[in-house]
């Protein structure tokens, strides 16, 4: 009888102890990281990039038709809590602040590797450049600046220099564009995933794990109203740590 009720003490553990472990791994594995971005929906179309508006810059030529899928952005650049949290979960090095603040600033001194890093790790990516462009144009609108093409407005919706803010600032604090995107024109730079090459160059190969030069878009709070417009294009090593320089994620729908 004793042995009978051990057995059925054990099996009861065993069940029990199943179950728990089994509804653990459903409940953890919906569970968010604690430094999950805001993601916008972005739809597809069609637009044309580069140079739209004067023609003249010669990294923005020639002008070309491209093709967006639908895609996922993060509604605001990544902050220094969210890569904070993310930094101490995974043992990196927190980034500079300058003694000027954490929390809602946007993140700086990231270099391209930990940003792809952060959002790899939530199963994201850094925006391709095409993407990145026709959603700071609110869907590929012939817009100088995200949100806008005047300059009387600009101060409306981005923060460049002039603003008298001479550090990367909360994010949000501006307008939006058309797509609810904040700060895609100033605040910091942001990473862009591919390798720096000229519009007539599309053949030109590159070794990932070796070729440095990668892209930042969209201006910084250093930069004056001409390298903020959204087909202004900067290319940069990936090792490169800068205090107007951070990045928001971007995932394929």
């Amino acid at each position: 009888t004793i042995q009978l009720v051990l057995i059925m003490y054990r099996t009861l553990s065993v069940i029990l102890l199943s179950f728990f472990v089994f509804s653990s791994c459903i409940f953890f594995k919906g569970t968010p990281k604690i430094y999950q971005p805001e993601m916008i929906f972005i739809p597809g179309g069609t637009f044309m990039l580069g140079d739209v508006f004067r023609d003249s810059n010669t990294d923005a030529l020639p002008v070309h038709e491209v093709i967006i899928k639908p895609f996922y952005l993060g509604r605001t650049e990544i902050t220094f809590e969210k890569y904070d949290a993310f930094a101490t979960e995974t043992g990196r090095e927190l980034p500079d602040d300058r003694n000027l603040g954490r929390g809602d600033r946007a993140v700086v001194n990231i270099s391209w590797d930990d940003a792809l890093a952060f959002c790899n790790s939530l199963g994201y990516r850094l925006p391709s450049e095409i993407e990145w462009e026709y959603a700071a144009r609110s869907g590929g609108k012939y817009q100088m600046y995200a949100g806008t093409s005047s300059l009387d407005s600009l101060k409306d919706y981005a923060i460049v220099k002039g603003s008298n803010i001479n550090f990367s600032f909360k994010v949000g604090m501006k307008k939006p564009n058309d797509l609810g995107l904040f700060d895609m024109t100033g605040n910091v730079y942001e990473w862009i995933d591919e390798f720096y090459q000229f519009y007539s160059m599309p053949e030109q190969s590159h070794n990932h794990d070796i070729d440095a030069i990668r892209i930042i878009r969209g201006g910084s709070f250093m930069e004056d109203t001409l390298a903020t417009r959204n087909y202004w294009r900067v290319g940069t090593l990936r090792h490169v740590k800068a205090s107007d320089l951070g990045f928001r994620c971007a995932d394929t729908k």
